[in-house]
């Protein structure tokens, strides 16, 4: 049955219309950025299908691209560049409401951080730049590599800390397999970062590996 044969207050654009955005499934909310099904499926069971092609999980719904909403039949271009956009939305608004002034602790780093890096499908590198007081003066990516690794050139992350006369620095790139564990390369490219940065009296506070729902901190291991 299509949605326009439901009763009116079960149509989630009505629903939602009258009781509010909170009081609606996921799958309805997707139904909504849909908008319309096919012969076969409405909008709703074609959201039902995306949600289990992402393990009934919005991160993993989050990391899917364009060309990934499309495999599910009946999702064309412009329904996929529509949910796109919407989950990207949701993404920076998390961003948004996770500002932190100040680092105290390697998880205030992480909260900031989180939103930016957490459901990447590739590497990043990011720095934190802040001041004597530990007070975020800006945060940047400086590089974006593969679903494997990330490249991290030191010297122009001394230059940018210099041009930004950052004091301290945090350093933070992510895992998208999900595991926190520091390979080689990472131990190796926090020792070298830290070296170059003390050249210029500028100390390296941490280095965080994010995953999806976890973090490792070289400072809080003892690595730094």
């Amino acid at each position: 049955m299509s949605i326009k044969d439901w009763n009116e207050d079960e149509r989630p654009r009505e629903k939602l219309l009258l009781h509010g955005a909170h009081v609606l499934s996921v799958a309805e909310l997707l139904a909504i950025l849909i908008g319309s099904g096919t012969k076969e499926k409405s909008a709703l069971d074609l959201s039902k299908e995306l949600l289990l092609a992402a393990n009934e999980d919005l991160v993993v719904l989050g990391r899917m691209s364009v060309d990934e909403l499309k495999n599910i039949k009946g999702i064309g271009t412009a329904k996929a560049v529509l949910l796109a956009a919407a989950l990207e939305l949701g993404r920076r608004r998390n961003l948004s409401e996770h500002k932190v002034l100040q680092i105290t602790s390697s998880k205030d780093a992480a909260t900031l951080l989180f939103p930016v890096l957490s459901d990447l499908s590739h590497e990043e590198f990011w720095v934190l730049f802040l001041t004597q007081a530990n007070t975020v003066m800006a945060q940047e990516r400086l590089s974006r590599g593969s679903d494997v690794a990330s490249v991290v050139d030191i010297k122009e992350v001394a230059r940018k800390a210099i041009l930004k006369k950052a004091r301290n620095l945090i350093v933070a790139h992510n895992h998208p397999s999900g595991n926190v564990v520091p390979g080689s390369h990472d131990i190796a490219v926090t020792e070298k970062l830290k070296k170059a940065l003390s050249f210029f009296d500028i100390r390296l506070l941490d280095h965080l590996i994010i995953g999806h729902h976890k973090f490792y901190s070289f400072a809080d291991e003892g690595k730094l």
